[in-house]
Formats: C-alpha cells, structure tokens, sequence
C-alpha cells in the first residue's frame, strides 16, 4: 500500500465571523483566541493544521469540547470551506472544486457516519443502509444488494424490513456504519459516532470498526473526545486545543512521549499496561542472546504480558510478528513504561 497521502492539510485557518479575511494576518502573527474575540468580534475555529493521511489507515482527531475536531472533518467534503490554506484529496486541491465535482466526492469518494444516527424514519433498515446507492443515482435492486450485503457483514441480517425506531441505538449506528460501507467510498468520515452509545454498545462498535477495517483498509478520519477510544482505533492520533494541534503521530508513541504539559495532563489517568502494546517497549531483535520465557506478539498489550509473567521482573520474552522475530522483551523495561514520563520540555506537574 501506497505511503503517499491520500489526504494532505496544508495550513489550514478557519475564522468565523463577518470579515474573515480582514483579520487573518492578525492570526498568522500570533494573536489568540480570546484576544480575537474580544478585540475584533472573529471567532478562531482551526489554526495553522497540516496532517498527512496515509491510505488504509484510521485517523484519530481527538480534543475537548471547542477544540475544532468537528470544524476541521467538516472542511475534507467542503461543508465548510476554510478562511486560508489547502485540502489535498488524492492529489487535487477539493477547494477548486465546483458543485458538480463537490456532489461527486461527496456522493462517490467520503461517506460519513454521523453520531446522531441521521437515518431516515419513514424507510426500513434495508432502505437506509442502500440509500448512498440511490443517491448516486442507481435503481433499487442494485440498492438493496449492496444494503443487504453490509447489513449482513454488520449483524443486521435479521433486520431488513424493520424500521429504525424499532432498533437499539447500537443496532442504528451499525444501519449507518453499513450505508457508508454500502457506498463503496475509499474514505470514511466518522464525527463522534459512538459517543452516543452506552459504554458497552459503543466497545462492541470500536471493535466491530477494527474488525471491518482488519478486512477492508479503508482510510478513516474519526473524531472522537475520549481518549480511550482515540488510543484503541488510530493509526495517527492528532490531538487539538483551541484549534491548533499540540500534538501527533502514533498513539504510542504520544503516551511514551508527551510533548507538552497540556498532553501529559490528557494521558495521566490513561491505564498505559491496557493500551501500551509490546512493539512500544521491546529491544530490537537480537539472536542466540537470551534464555527467552517464552514468545509473545509485538501487538500483546503490556497487561497481558504483567499477567503471563506473574509480575516477574526478571523474564525475558522473544516477540515475534507473522511468525517472524522482531524484537525482544525484558520485563524491567516494561515495568519503566508503566511510570508516566515528563514532556520533552520537563515542564510536567512534577516541574511545576
């Protein structure tokens, strides 16, 4: 798989407010949020973003309430355009884009998954989870194959003919997580859309995502404010406050690796043995050097090894991946992982 982006953010501002443009120097230059509104009447929605999207991989923008997560996917189907910058999809800038290129990205590359369901009432199961394919102009058959497939790959088989207040709301967000499937659409924009569900319902749908994702690779940009859930699905977690990204990359890397106060704050409470996975700690491969306890996968979580050891510092694991070692394994460092480290600039709680 191609490492080119498939999405590229290039200095992308968004301000809110009767003259944008009269005030965006004003942002280049330094001036904050509050200082904007209270100087100028603008409201500062994103500042300076630039994220790279690889394809097949899951996106994670996480951040507060206010921090912009919803504002910036709503810029990648220009639902809102931006006041300065870029939005690269597959190589074309989607800003040039006039109404009629604009429905097809919208109706043939992006399908979204909303957190408040959005499906149509007055339709059945099977009606909402083929409607992309009416939308796009196809007739009904081809609708409703394409409906009843995903239904089916999401455990909705049973459910055709129902209609959606008949469902659970996990049951309604899998119909609207099987009508983007059924789109057929390489990107997948996701806002919020488990933070409605109970917290075992919305587990069961993080996992249902992973799954259909180990099989289908599709790129998916998912926002979400609960880092738990952030640190489960991305591949590139990019956290925001106040519209500014303070920091991304690999999710472990980030909770190994706090770059600021504000992010060593968002990961303390974090349960690291449940989220860190072994290739986070694990020493390069190195043969014929140890007396191994036994072999473990470079994805096993850190409490999986706590408990397979019995808290034994002194083991020592081969990790292997696909059948093939990849690295190895000493306890010490493991239990060093599990203490939260300072930012990079030493200005934690335990500096302040």
């Amino acid at each position: 798989m191609s490492d080119t982006p498939i999405i590229s953010i290039k200095g992308l501002y968004k301000i809110f407010g009767k003259d944008p443009q009269s005030v965006i120097d004003l942002v280049k230059n330094g001036m904050g949020k509050d200082e904007l509104l209270e100087r100028h009447g603008h409201v500062l929605g994103l500042r300076d973003i630039n994220i790279d999207m690889s394809p097949g991989k899951i996106t994670v923008i996480m951040g507060l309430s206010g921090s912009g997560k919803s504002t910036l996917i709503r810029h990648l189907n220009r639902l809102i355009d931006p006041t300065a910058g870029e939005v690269i999809v597959a190589g074309e800038d989607v800003l040039t884009y006039d109404e009629a290129r604009l429905r097809t990205l919208r109706r043939e590359t992006m399908s979204m998954v909303f957190q408040k369901f959005a499906l149509m009432p007055h339709r059945t199961v099977l009606q909402n989870a083929g409607m992309s394919r009416i939308v796009r102009g196809q007739d009904q058959e081809t609708a409703d194959r394409e409906g009843a497939k995903w239904l089916d790959r999401v455990g909705l088989g049973g459910n055709h003919g129902q209609y959606p207040h008949q469902l659970s709301g996990g049951m309604q967000q899998r119909v609207g997580i099987a009508r983007a499937l059924s789109s057929d659409s390489p990107i997948m924009l996701m806002d919020e859309a488990f933070s409605a569900l109970d917290p075992l319902i919305r587990t069961d749908m993080q996992d249902l995502l992973l799954e259909l994702q180990e099989e289908l690779h599709k790129t998916i940009v998912f926002i979400t404010h609960d880092l738990d859930e952030a640190l489960k699905l991305a591949d590139h977690l990019v956290i925001l406050k106040d519209g500014a990204i303070v920091q991304q990359g690999e999710p472990q890397h980030i909770l190994l690796n706090p770059a600021d106060p504000y992010i060593e704050d968002f990961v303390s409470d974090i349960n690291r043995a449940r989220v860190l996975r072994v290739r986070s700690v694990m020493q390069p491969w190195q043969p014929n050097q140890h007396a191994f306890a036994g072999t473990v996968d470079q994805n096993d979580t850190l409490e999986h090894l706590i408990e397979l050891s019995g808290g034994d510092t002194n083991f020592t694991y081969k990790v292997e991946s696909k059948g093939h070692e990849v690295g190895i394994l000493e306890m010490r460092d493991l239990v060093r992982a599990l203490v939260p480290a300072r930012p990079a600039n030493g200005d934690g709680p335990a500096a302040r």
